[in-house]
């Protein structure tokens, strides 16, 4: 299913842009996306945005208005959390060690506003498919995958975008992203044998570069457009 999904994502995409060079309404403009995440899960007793992890995919924007654009992407997104060792190895062999790898196939949906041609914000929502995961607790592997329901396989976004041109048609991207529904819910306990429960949520900092196709084009479409 996963496969599919993402070639008829990359289908579509390749049909818009081919789609966009004929006729003289919209010229739909594409992306190639490629960048570095940080990210953190809320609600893990892990802190810090220490977890890297790429951020690659293809993407279109429809123009609309004087200023204004619909986008929609297909992202492959690594996530997830990392600890180092908080203390030696103790008698039970823990040591705090902890490290989650949570990777997904993702589609967001934005709005965007374009100021002076130079800086563009925009706002929206994503889903995503959890595809592989891989946790590590006190430097072992535990049974976590992405088939046995311990984290929640769709993962929906709000997300929140700025970006401005840094030469030509190549575009540096600042996006921030979180888990509008918890991905986990987890018990934790401690040696005095409190227990409690924690819901979790990704937190995700995303710096990408954006190489623009059909962007003069377009514009200069929208500009002539009555």
């Amino acid at each position: 299913m996963l496969k599919k999904l993402f070639w008829l994502s990359i289908s579509l995409f390749i049909f818009i842009l081919l789609f966009s060079t004929k006729g003289h309404s919209q010229i739909i403009k594409g992306q190639l996306i490629a960048g570095l995440n940080l990210t953190q899960v809320d609600g893990d007793e892990v802190y810090g945005f220490k977890k890297p992890g790429l951020q690659l995919g293809l993407g279109a924007m429809i123009p609309f208005g004087d200023k204004w654009d619909l986008s929609i992407e297909t992202l492959y997104n690594e996530k997830g959390a990392k600890q180092k060792a908080q203390y030696p190895i103790q008698a039970d062999s823990t040591t705090g060690a902890y490290e989650l790898f949570l990777n997904y196939l993702e589609v967001p949906v934005l709005v965007h506003f374009t100021d002076k041609d130079f800086i563009t914000i925009g706002a929206g929502f994503s889903w995503g498919r959890l595809i592989t995961a891989r946790e590590y607790e006190h430097g072992r592997q535990t049974n976590t995958d992405a088939q046995n329901g311990v984290y929640n396989p769709n993962d929906f976004n709000v997300l929140v975008d700025l970006r401005m041109r840094l030469y030509k048609q190549v575009k540096i991207n600042f996006r921030y992203a979180y888990s509008m529904a918890k991905i986990r819910t987890r018990q934790y306990s401690n040696v005095t044998g409190s227990t409690w429960e924690r819901k979790q949520y990704n937190n995700l900092l995303s710096f990408r570069l954006v190489y623009m196709i059909n962007e003069a084009r377009s514009e200069k479409n929208r500009r002539q457009t009555p």
